[in-house]
């Protein structure tokens, strides 16, 4: 079916997801990989769309595509990383259908094949921080201005395991390590105003996740001892975008009532949430009738 193209049966769990059929959504990058594989599941949920993406074709495409299987969608061409073409999709989702439920980001560029934080150049460091932050950003303030004002709406986030550390880089993981400190602030910030902001750190075959250059550097991380061997063999056969859909369908669903403020784990069939950063002790002395702690201190305590 067209809702599910990759999957056979890929959406069916998700017919009777709670409270959304009826509801509007606008998701960035839903042209391919995993933005599409969410609009098509939110789509077969009987949920309205504002698709987004860079490319016009894909963008027509995906429209006709949903509305061709009895679905509801329109088209915004453009980079949500923008805040005029972020704008305007919670502009065209209130216009053409006159509401504003749910707002998913899973828009995103590569960073350049084999960049470290020695070779990348600036601008393509803000092209990254541009793509990724920024465009949770745009579209985090101009859908949770409504939202705020409804008392109701649910943001989901795309982050990437990146941001431990664990892919190399430098852009692209700090601009997703921005996305989860921009999603948890905003979270417990406008959680009594009802808006929900989640993220999930997706693993899915993709256009960042396949090709000569992509493997090597999976190779290249794991010689080094960068990467361990199963998040490597992971990283080297993920399974169809469709399998992590359903998590960011649930995540913008009124099931999910509860869960504000969450970072999931999702690839395949693994769910994961990570727990919140918290300190490990160290050492405590009350500053008040203590002196700062010494170099040698420093060095027993620490080594």
């Amino acid at each position: 079916g067209p809702f599910h193209p990759d999957h056979p049966g890929g959406c069916e769990p998700l017919m009777n997801t709670p409270g959304l059929a009826g509801q509007v959504a606008v998701v960035a990058g839903a042209t391919r990989g995993i933005g599409l594989a969410v609009a098509y599941q939110l789509a077969g949920s009987g949920v309205s769309l504002v698709i987004n993406g860079r490319d016009p074709d894909a963008v027509d495409a995906a429209v006709a595509e949903i509305r061709g299987s009895g679905g509801y969608a329109v088209g915004v061409r453009g980079s949500a990383g923008e805040e005029s073409v972020a704008q305007q999709l919670v502009d065209t989702a209130l216009g053409e259908f006159g509401a504003l439920d749910i707002a998913v980001n899973c828009a995103g560029i590569a960073e350049p094949a084999g960049s470290t934080v020695l070779t990348i150049t600036t601008d393509e460091f803000r092209a990254q921080l541009d793509a990724h932050l920024m465009s949770a950003f745009h579209l985090t303030r101009a859908a949770g201005r409504v939202f705020a004002d409804q008392g109701s709406g649910s943001i989901v986030l795309t982050g990437s395991a990146a941001s431990l550390g664990m892919f190399g880089g430098s852009g692209y993981p700090a601009a997703k390590g921005g996305v989860n400190a921009l999603a948890l602030a905003v979270a417990a910030d406008l959680g009594p105003s009802g808006v929900r902001v989640n993220v999930i750190t997706p693993g899915a075959r993709s256009r960042l996740s396949t090709g000569a250059d992509y493997e090597r550097h999976i190779h290249g991380l794991s010689e080094r001892g960068i990467l361990d061997e199963f998040p490597r063999d992971a990283a080297l056969n993920p399974a169809p975008p469709d399998y992590v859909a359903p998590l960011y369908v649930f995540l913008a669903s009124p099931a999910a009532a509860h869960i504000n403020g969450q970072i999931f784990s999702a690839a395949g069939g693994f769910i994961g949430k990570f727990e919140p950063h918290q300190p490990g002790f160290v050492a405590y002395r009350d500053h008040a009738d203590s002196a700062p702690y010494t170099l040698t201190e420093l060095v027993g305590l620490l080594t």
